[in-house]
């Protein structure tokens, strides 16, 4: 019956229980007046009622139903005193007012419903009651409780979606993150040699002080600026700063331009229909970036919420920028809009529907982000102008990071009922049709399907590559140079540790921090980008021929193979010699520590020194291996030059 989507026996039920709490007459309705939409698996500890101790609670699974009436005059109610206070008819709009405010309680369950449904279901009541568009009789949705509700006598903890509910990562932090453990990290000792480096010998300059900076910005509006863009994207923030003074703040207000418009893309909840959405994302690059006291209240959430609230001081800076500059950003923001506004209306909690419209979307929210910063780089005259032509390149920079962000992100999209898997790759796997097939872990099939999928996203990621280290080898600028490296090195890294690996359904899949600060500091040259490509291609290839040997029948091994070797290919040269610098500058190290060590050692165990001749020797050598940590002299040769020098030659 529930199958069928016809469960007669709970919608007698209903019909019971309204006569219980409501007094409604058992012959007001019959079944078949009841629609059943779905069922859910909720628990909630009664902590808000009987305080944080509170052995009461609440563990089930619920069926909805709906049942219309034309007139609140059609029912005749009766309400039991002892289940029911008081009764108000409401709109959806008092609805969702009562909701938001605090003093009122509602039911865990009941408030999980109208967040995650009741609003697309009501305003649709017409397809909600008469078709089965909103209706999944398959499923059993999961929902842990808000966070309030968590606790109680039995410290219940979230059961369904492990997770910080202050976090953003993960489906605001619902999704739990696969992460080693602090010892396994340590035992890099590599990664944690190159995370003291970044952190206390080569940290990412700042440029934010240049007295270009300074000269031509207002301070107090430029440092929230920057404050907000580390709360929004700490990682991004550091590898803008280190940019060129003279373009440094033109990205840093493009990020945050877009960063808000994605702001009003993103919210589900705050407007009342998508047709009002798509007018104010259609018309952000004429409101936002023209009106100096354009605001906007109540949208997003924590600090997105507050660069929208702000935003004026974010349409200062953008109005001290050069007229170029100010002309890409109003360009590639009004691009951007139009193509959210395209899939404003879509239903995307199965994914796109083919490759052709996921690549239709990483281009608007990530290919013209490139686009716009060759623009910039170009503008700016530290790239050459042909940099503003570099459309195709561009794109293919920003799919590469899109899809790697698209693939390890599965479970937190279809979580938020905004899935990007095209569907054409997805359901060639998934045996029920459903792209929740694949969080089913438990099931050794489903595993089996769920790597063949993920495999051959990695693998259409992987085949960008080329492309993106073309546009890589265009560049002039040092500064720039690692602006665009950093990202790319990062995906790279990413592809390869979600490549074949089950924890990319069941959380989010993060590299090591310490693996990323090695990235970071290895982006100085073409060489060691080619190194690292070299590198994490390597390890794709040699998971790919080791899951073939165990038996493991991958249909994309060979297209996986090919594109590995492709990468091989193209970086096996400056790999080499990269590998050589490394290999020398590790043994000069070795060599400087192991002399200064030496010393040392002659130091202490020499008594007729004097102590203060000591002192100073001990701190010499301290010094001298400090030294050979941040010094490396054998260097690929490299065409990058710094932004100083390129001015110097304009």
């Amino acid at each position: 019956a529930v199958a069928c989507g016809d469960p007669v026996g709970v919608k007698n039920a209903a019909i019971r229980k309204l006569y219980h709490e409501l007094g409604i007459p058992m012959d007001t309705f019959k079944p078949s007046d009841f629609k059943f939409l779905t069922r859910l698996h909720y628990w909630a500890a009664d902590t808000v009622t009987h305080g944080k101790e509170s052995p009461w609670g609440e563990h089930e699974i619920d069926y909805v139903l709906f049942v219309a009436v034309d007139s609140k005059n059609d029912l005749k109610l009766k309400p039991h005193p002892e289940e029911v206070d008081a009764v108000k008819w409401v709109t959806l709009e008092e609805l969702e007012g009562m909701m938001a405010d605090k003093s009122l309680l509602f039911s865990p369950w009941f408030r999980l419903i109208v967040q995650k449904w009741m609003k697309d279901w009501w305003k649709d009541l017409d397809d909600t009651m008469n078709t089965d568009k909103h209706c999944d009789f398959v499923n059993i949705q999961e929902f842990d409780p808000p966070q309030e509700h968590l606790g109680g006598a039995g410290k219940a903890t979230p059961m369904f979606l492990k997770g910080d509910e202050t976090k953003k990562q993960g489906a605001y932090g619902k999704i739990q993150v696969h992460k080693e453990s602090t010892l396994k990290q340590f035992m890099h000792l590599d990664e944690v040699f190159s995370a003291l480096t970044l952190l206390y010998v080569k940290p990412l300059k700042s440029n934010l002080e240049d007295d270009y900076v300074k000269k031509t910005f207002d301070a107090a509006d430029l440092a929230f600026c920057d404050d907000i863009l580390v709360k929004v994207s700490r990682s991004f923030a550091g590898v803008i700063r280190q940019l060129p003074p003279s373009m440094l703040v033109d990205i840093l207000i493009f990020y945050l331009v877009l960063r808000a418009l994605d702001t009003i893309e993103d919210d589900m909840t705050a407007f009342e229909s998508n047709k009002v959405k798509v007018k104010l994302l259609k018309e952000f690059h004429k409101t936002a970036l023209v009106d100096p006291n354009w605001t906007m209240d109540g949208v997003g959430e924590g600090d997105e919420k507050l660069l929208l609230q702000q935003f004026p001081k974010c349409h200062r800076v953008y109005q001290a920028l050069n007229p170029k500059s100010k002309e890409v950003i109003a360009d590639i923001t009004r691009k951007m809009a139009d193509g959210m506004a395209e899939f404003v209306g879509k239903d995307l909690g199965q994914g796109t529907l083919d490759l052709k419209e996921y690549k239709r979307y990483c281009h608007f929210v990530a290919g013209l982000v490139g686009e716009g910063l060759s623009r910039l780089f170009a503008a700016s005259g530290l790239e050459p102008n042909s940099f503003s032509k570099e459309i195709y390149l561009s794109d293919q920079m920003g799919f590469f990071l899109q899809k790697t962000n698209i693939i390890r992100d599965y479970l937190e999209d279809y979580v938020d009922k905004r899935a990007f898997w095209p569907q054409s790759v997805w359901k060639k796997y998934s045996e029920t049709g459903d792209l929740g097939y694949f969080t089913k872990q438990s099931d050794a099939t489903v595993r089996e399907n769920s790597l063949h999928c993920l495999n051959e996203l990695v693998t259409d990621a992987l085949e960008l590559v080329p492309d993106c280290l073309d546009y890589l080898e265009k560049l002039r600028c040092q500064e720039v140079f690692r602006f665009c490296a950093i990202p790319q090195v990062m995906a790279i890294a990413t592809l390869e540790k979600c490549f074949a690996n089950s924890d990319v359904f069941t959380g989010v899949v993060k590299i090591r921090k310490g693996m990323s600060c090695k990235l970071i500091l290895n982006t100085n040259s073409v060489a060691e980008v080619h190194g690292t490509f070299h590198t994490f291609a390597t390890k794709i290839l040699d998971k790919a021929n080791e899951l073939k040997n165990n038996g493991f029948e991958d249909p994309s091994y060979e297209r996986t193979v090919k594109s590995c070797r492709a990468i091989l290919d193209r970086t096996s040269e400056m790999a080499k010699v990269q590998k050589m610098a490394v290999t020398g500058n590790r043994a000069l190290f070795f060599g400087i520590v192991s002399a200064a060590t030496a010393s040392m050692l002659f130091a202490h165990h020499v008594p007729s020194l004097d102590s203060t001749v000591q002192t100073v020797l001990k701190a010499s050598v301290i010094g001298l291996i400090g030294l050979a940590a941040w010094w490396n002299p054998l260097k690929p040769a490299s065409h990058l030059k710094s932004a100083r020098e390129i001015v110097k030659t304009l």
